[in-house]
C-alpha cells in the first residue's frame, strides 16, 4: 500500500471508530477496506457541510430500509452511544420513518432500537431506565379542528398554497389528520431531522411526486441548504445506492433552480 493509501485508510479507521464508537472490522475485502473504511468514512462522514448529527438522519432510514440486520443495529447503536441521537428522538425517528416507509419495516427497527438501548446500559453498568411517558399531543382532538390543522400543516411543510380534498380515508383520516395534522407536528424531533429523514425515505421508494415535493419544500422552507442537499444525496449514495442517488442527485438540481427562481421573483 502506498503512502498516501496508509494515511487514507488510517483516516478512515479513526472516523470510522468516531462515529460508530467501536473498531474498524479487520477486513482487508474491497468492500470494506476500499469502500467501506477508505471511501465512507475516510471521505464521505468526514465531510464538513453536513454535521455527524445530520448525517445520523441520513443514515438510519437508509439501513432500516434495507433489511440488512448487522447495519441497522451498529448505526442505531452508534448514533445512541454517541450522544448524537438520544432515546426520545430515537423514537420518534422511528415514528416518522414508519409514514414513509411503511410501519413492517419500522416494526424491526423498533425492536433493533429497543435491543440496543438495552445493550448499550448493560455495558456501562447501568439499568435500563424506564421508559419516557408519551409526548404530549399538540394538535386538536376536536376531529374538525385536526383536519384544519391538518391542511394548514400541510400548505405551510410543503410550500404550497392548497392542501388534498378529505374526499377519501387517505386524503383525510391518513394525511391531514395523522401525517400533518399530528406527526410533522410532534415535539420529538427538529423540522431539519424530519425533513432529512423523509428525504432519505421519498429517494429510496420510487415514487415520483413526493421526492419532488420533499426535496423541493427542505430547500424553499430553508431547513435545509442547497450546498446541505447536494450533500444529502452523495451520504445517501453511500448508504443506499448510486443509481437510487443518481435520480434523487437530478431531482435536487432541477428543484433547487426552481427554489432560486421563485426566490428572485419574490424579491422583485
Amino acid at each position: 500500500m502506498t503512502t498516501v493509501g496508509a494515511d487514507r485508510s488510517e483516516r478512515g479507521r479513526r472516523a470510522f471508530a468516531e462515529v460508530m464508537t467501536f473498531a474498524a472490522p479487520e477486513d482487508s475485502t474491497p468492500a470494506t477496506e476500499h469502500g467501506l473504511i477508505d471511501f465512507v468514512f475516510g471521505e464521505v462522514w468526514s465531510r464538513p457541510t453536513l454535521s455527524r448529527r445530520d448525517r445520523r438522519f441520513v443514515t438510519l432510514p437508509c439501513v432500516a430500509a434495507a433489511d440488512t440486520e448487522e447495519p441497522l443495529r451498529d448505526h442505531v447503536y452508534a448514533a445512541l452511544n454517541s450522544g448524537d441521537i438520544s432515546i426520545a428522538e430515537m423514537r420518534e425517528t422511528v415514528l416518522h420513518f414508519a409514514v414513509y416507509s411503511g410501519w413492517p419495516k419500522a416494526s424491526r427497527f423498533n425492536i433493533v432500537v429497543d435491543e440496543q438501548w438495552d445493550r448499550i446500559h448493560r455495558e456501562r453498568g447501568q439499568t435500563v431506565p424506564p421508559p419516557d411517558p408519551l409526548l404530549p399531543l399538540v394538535t386538536p382532538s376536536d376531529p374538525e379542528e385536526r383536519l384544519l390543522t391538518g391542511e394548514q400543516s400541510f400548505r405551510d411543510i410543503n410550500c404550497i398554497p392548497f392542501a388534498p380534498i378529505r374526499d377519501n380515508p387517505y386524503s383525510g383520516a391518513g394525511i391531514l389528520n395523522f401525517v400533518f395534522g399530528e406527526m410533522w407536528l410532534r415535539p420529538g424531533l427538529g423540522m431539519k431531522e424530519r425533513r432529512l429523514i423523509t428525504v432519505a425515505c421519498v429517494a429510496f421508494q420510487d415514487a415520483p411526486i413526493p421526492i419532488l415535493s420533499h426535496v423541493y419544500a427542505a430547500l424553499k422552507s430553508r431547513d435545509v441548504s442547497l450546498d446541505e442537499m447536494d450533500e444529502v444525496a452523495l451520504h445517501f449514495g453511500a448508504y443506499y445506492g448510486w443509481a437510487k442517488a443518481s435520480h434523487l442527485n437530478q431531482v435536487i438540481g432541477e428543484q433547487k433552480q426552481r427554489v432560486l427562481d421563485e426566490w428572485r421573483a419574490e424579491a422583485q
